[in-house]
């Protein structure tokens, strides 16, 4: 687990609710627990201060820093599709005819910023996810691109739209390794005190986490009969539900004293 990429976890998971700010000795004492050193924590901090992901703050307990107002959007958005609140669906698809970009990085960061926020490729400029996503617009203004949106409802078999547009057999079987290896996590990691509990949700909602560049979050009803990705999600529910008090209580005494010994009685 890189720096960068737990303490995107950290915020996302469990300072958001927490006003999203914290002192950067208690990013430092938080991420101890997953084996990333004090050093890349703080250049971890900087980049994501020069990507405008975070800005410093002082606080009582001394200098820290908060999520920026694209970071809370970033968060929220990403919120919605681990926990699988997106509302029922309409069945009408968000449809988007892109111009084209002929500078290939510029091209293939919109190309990748799309897929992680659910849409498909169809054709060169033509993306079809199921539903508008709320981080379009601040994805197209970065890369200075126009796009014409529709609603649009399909003529034809949906579920042969989304085996065509997506890679589900591919999707099936990273659920499926996701819950082998989160079945084995949780039957070799200790989790006996709270510091143990955090780290092993924390390793738990990280390698969740990755499915927000995989899984756009189709509707149940074009899922197929048995997706694996049900009772994966049904594992991760109950285990991180289970572990989460304990790693509340961690992530409450690091961050009532961010130098000290944040470790409680245990679970």
């Amino acid at each position: 687990m890189n720096a960068r990429s737990a303490l995107f976890d950290l915020y996302g998971d469990h300072l958001r609710e927490r006003g999203g700010r914290a002192p950067i000795a208690a990013l430092v004492r938080l991420l101890a627990p997953l084996g990333v050193a004090a050093p890349a924590v703080r250049t971890a901090v900087s980049r994501m201060v020069r990507q405008e992901w975070l800005e410093p703050v002082r606080l009582p307990r001394g200098p820290g820093y908060r999520l920026t107002p694209r970071a809370v959007r970033r968060l929220d958005e990403a919120a919605h599709r681990i926990y699988r609140d997106l509302g029922p669906w309409d069945g009408r698809w968000h449809l988007l005819v892109v111009e084209r970009v002929r500078e290939r990085a510029r091209r293939d960061r919109l190309a990748a910023g799309l897929s992680y926020l659910g849409y498909a490729r169809l054709d060169e400029t033509t993306w079809i996810g199921p539903r508008a996503n709320p981080e379009l617009d601040p994805l197209l203004a970065a890369e200075s691109v126009r796009a014409e949106r529709f609603g649009s409802c399909y003529e034809g078999d949906a579920h042969g739209l989304v085996a065509r547009a997506w890679d589900l057999d591919g999707l099936a079987r990273a659920y499926e390794r996701w819950l082998a290896d989160a079945e084995e996590l949780l039957a070799e990691a200790p989790a006996e005190t709270d510091e143990q509990a955090f780290a092993v949700r924390s390793r738990l909602v990280h390698e969740w986490r990755k499915f927000l560049f995989q899984d756009p979050g189709l509707p149940p009803e074009l899922l197929p009969d048995g997706w694996p990705g049900m009772l994966a999600a049904r594992f991760f529910d109950d285990a991180a539900a289970r572990l989460l008090p304990a790693a509340r209580r961690f992530v409450d005494g690091c961050l009532e004293d961010p130098r000290g010994d944040c470790e409680d009685d245990g679970v």
